[in-house]
């Protein structure tokens, strides 16, 4: 899956799949100002999971549920996507539209039977 996001277009920079208590994650070679990867690794185990968590809850309140969340860091976009398994999270360009970025992201995940 993960060379799959990748694959859709040069304004990803990063894909992360956390599965089962399990991390997979790939950065596009040459990323400027990407962020650490310890950092990394901590974004994918608590920081994704509760930002998605607390979303999801609002969001079955009375909201309709949740789709997905898009945060807007200083060099990045961080497209997160809540799943029955984990979640998937995308680094994008700030140059690009995050929403479009988005929707490639969800139909790639959604072909897989995710």
């Amino acid at each position: 899956m993960i060379e799959n996001i990748l694959a859709l277009t040069d304004d990803i920079r990063y894909v992360a799949v956390y599965r089962n208590g399990r991390l997979e994650s790939k950065s596009r070679p040459g990323t400027l100002a990407a962020s650490n990867s310890e950092s990394d690794y901590y974004e994918e185990l608590l920081v994704n999971p509760t930002l998605l968590k607390l979303a999801l809850q609002r969001g079955n309140i009375d909201c309709g549920g949740l789709d997905y969340l898009l945060v807007k860091y200083g060099n990045f976009y961080e497209f997160l996507l809540g799943t029955t398994w984990g979640h998937v999270s995308i680094a994008i360009e700030t140059s690009a539209n995050p929403l479009a970025v988005g929707e490639k992201v969800l139909s790639v995940v959604r072909g897989l039977g995710i």
